[in-house]
C-alpha cells in the first residue's frame, strides 16, 4: 500500500535517517540528546504491539528519545517509548474499571451500545512507571532518610539555558474520554541540568494522574539525582480544585488540559529519591 510519505508499512526512520534527527549538547563532559521524528508507522507499530503485548496509543512515537550519556564512562540514561510502555500493566490488576466500575461501565456500554469486545485486559489508560532506562553504567540507589533532595533553589536561578527540548513519546485520547501522554521536557543550563518526564492521564468523569521523573544533574560534582512522585485526585475534585484556585467556570476544559496547573492541586501518593554519583 502506498502513501503519500511512501509505503506504509516500510521500517522508519533508517538508522542514517535516525542520527540526523537526533540533536545533541555537550556540556562539562555529558552528552545530553534529544530525536523528534514523526508518528511510527504501521509496521514499526505492529511489531511493537507484538513485542508489548498489548495495543499500542494511536498517537506513537516509538524513534523519538531523550538521553544523558556521561561520556568518560560511558554511563547513559534513555527514555524512550517502548520501555515506557513495557511498564504499562498487562494484567487486570489495576484496570481502572475495576476500581471505577460504575462510571467506566456506563461509559462503556453508551459507547457500545451493547456490543461485547473480546480484548486482552491490560491498563488501557496507560498509565506508566517509568523512570528511564539505564542503557550501561551504575544504577541508581535510594538512601533513605539521608537521600539528597534536588536543589530547588539552584534551579531558580536566572541561569542561561544553552540547550531545550520537548519530546512526546506517546499520546491516547481514551476513545475521546480524556488522554494520557507521556513528554520529557529538558533544559541545561551552565553547571546543571534538569529533565521533566511527566505522564499525564485524565479520564474525563473518573480521575486525574500525574506521573513525574525529574532527573537532576550536577556537572560540576557528577551528582544525578532521580525524583519520582506519583498524584492523583477524583475528576470531580480536581475541578472543584480549579475552581478554588481562582479559574473561572468557562476557563475549565482549557484547564483541564494543563497539568502545570492542575498538578499543585492533586494529593502525593507516593515519592521516591534515588541518586548516584559519576567520576
Amino acid at each position: 500500500m502506498a502513501s503519500f510519505n511512501g509505503p506504509i508499512n516500510e521500517a522508519f526512520p533508517t538508522p542514517e535517517h535516525a542520527d540526523k534527527s537526533t540533536v545533541s549538547y555537550i556540556q562539562k563532559g555529558f552528552k545530553i540528546s534529544a530525536r523528534k521524528l514523526p508518528i511510527s508507522k504501521s509496521g514499526p507499530i505492529d511489531e511493537m504491539s507484538d513485542k508489548l503485548g498489548i495495543p499500542v496509543p494511536e498517537m506513537i512515537f516509538g524513534d523519538n528519545m531523550v538521553s544523558v550519556e556521561h561520556i568518560a564512562t560511558g554511563w547513559r540514561l534513555e527514555f524512550n517509548a517502548y520501555d515506557a510502555l513495557d511498564r504499562v500493566d498487562k494484567t487486570d490488576k489495576n484496570m481502572l474499571q475495576v476500581a471505577y466500575s460504575k462510571e467506566w461501565s456506563s461509559s462503556r456500554e453508551k459507547t457500545h451500545e451493547g456490543i461485547k469486545e473480546i480484548v486482552k485486559p491490560f491498563d488501557w489508560s496507560y498509565t506508566t512507571d517509568y523512570r528511564g532506562t539505564v542503557i550501561k553504567g551504575k544504577s541508581f540507589e535510594a538512601h533513605g532518610d539521608r537521600s539528597e533532595p534536588i536543589p530547588i533553589e539552584l534551579l531558580k536561578r536566572p541561569d542561561p539555558i544553552l540547550f531545550f527540548e520537548e519530546v512526546v513519546l506517546y499520546e491516547s485520547e481514551l476513545d475521546d474520554n480524556g488522554i494520557s501522554l507521556y513528554s520529557c521536557k529538558l533544559r541545561v543550563m551552565p553547571d546543571r541540568m534538569l529533565l521533566l518526564c511527566r505522564l499525564f492521564m485524565r479520564l474525563d468523569g473518573v480521575i486525574v494522574r500525574i506521573r513525574d521523573t525529574r532527573i537532576y544533574i550536577d556537572f560540576n560534582l557528577g551528582k544525578v539525582i532521580r525524583d519520582y512522585t506519583e498524584k492523583e485526585g477524583a475528576f470531580d475534585k480536581v475541578k472543584q480544585n480549579l475552581l478554588y484556585s481562582g479559574t473561572l467556570p468557562h476557563d475549565l476544559t482549557i484547564a483541564l488540559r494543563e497539568p502545570n496547573q492542575i498538578a499543585p492541586l492533586l494529593p502525593e501518593v507516593s515519592h521516591t529519591l534515588e541518586s548516584l554519583t559519576l567520576p
